[in-house]
């Protein structure tokens, strides 16, 4: 916006608009963003918000989604699907190693309850 730009210019912060050709890096460590222009911007990091979509094993799958295109789960983890269980990145935009971890205990444990609790 007009008013973001500003906040961006007071800050020194300069903006470039120019299509990216390719990444320069080393081992993974990022040095150079290369335009088609030919020009060339030195940089140490990069930050970027990539669009989140699931995978097509979820339709396959028939999971109910949330409003953000996650796999609705309740809090044990059960997905619309009898049954199915999900947790990790799939299911919250808190995407850690630690929500995960804290989400695939919970769906194990509810996973277990249910096989010892079913009727055979």
């Amino acid at each position: 916006t007009p008013e973001q730009t500003i906040k961006l210019k007071q800050h020194n912060i300069p903006i470039v608009e120019d299509e990216i050709e390719n990444l320069e890096h080393d081992n993974g460590y990022l040095h150079h963003i290369n335009f088609k222009n030919g020009n060339s911007e030195l940089v140490t990091a990069l930050y970027t918000r990539t669009p989140f979509v699931q995978q097509n094993v979820i339709s396959i799958l028939g999971c109910e989604l949330n409003d953000d295109g996650y796999i609705k789960v309740d809090p044990t983890q059960k997905t619309s699907v009898s049954g199915l269980f999900a947790c990790g990145d799939n299911t919250t935009r808190m995407r850690t190693v630690a929500t995960s971890v804290a989400m695939g205990t919970t769906a194990g444990m509810m996973v277990n309850k249910e096989i010892i609790e079913e009727d055979f």
